[in-house]
């Protein structure tokens, strides 16, 4: 029996890396690994939904891993060599009610 394991994935958090003269502070994107992400293709029903509802074209969904505490709202996150921007809320089960490694689910369109 083969085990499902997922990609490392880098995922882009903004992070204050100073302040201006005027004490605002100024923020960078930091790229932090995230292992064991797992990386499947969209359905295409859920890329229609997405589309009517948003706007935006989904085109993978990524399954992140229980115990991840990484905010992915929002976020650029690149993987397959190509930069991605989550959209839409995370779908989060609860974590002892899942059988497998991941409770969190987020879609990406791409990034460029």
């Amino acid at each position: 029996m083969t085990m499902i394991k997922g990609i490392t994935v880098t995922l882009y958090v903004e992070q204050q890396v100073d302040t201006d003269p005027f004490g605002t502070p100024i923020i960078e994107e930091v790229p932090v690994e995230v292992e064991n992400v797992l990386v499947v293709p969209t359905s295409s029903d859920d890329v229609i939904n997405t589309m009517n509802l948003t706007g935006r074209k989904a085109v993978y969904t990524l399954a992140i891993p229980k115990g991840d505490t990484h905010e992915w709202e929002n976020k650029k996150v690149r993987f397959f060599d190509k930069d991605w921007r989550v959209f839409g809320i995370p779908l989060q089960g609860i974590e002892e009610m899942i059988p497998l490694s991941w409770n969190k689910k987020v879609i990406v369109e791409r990034y460029e």
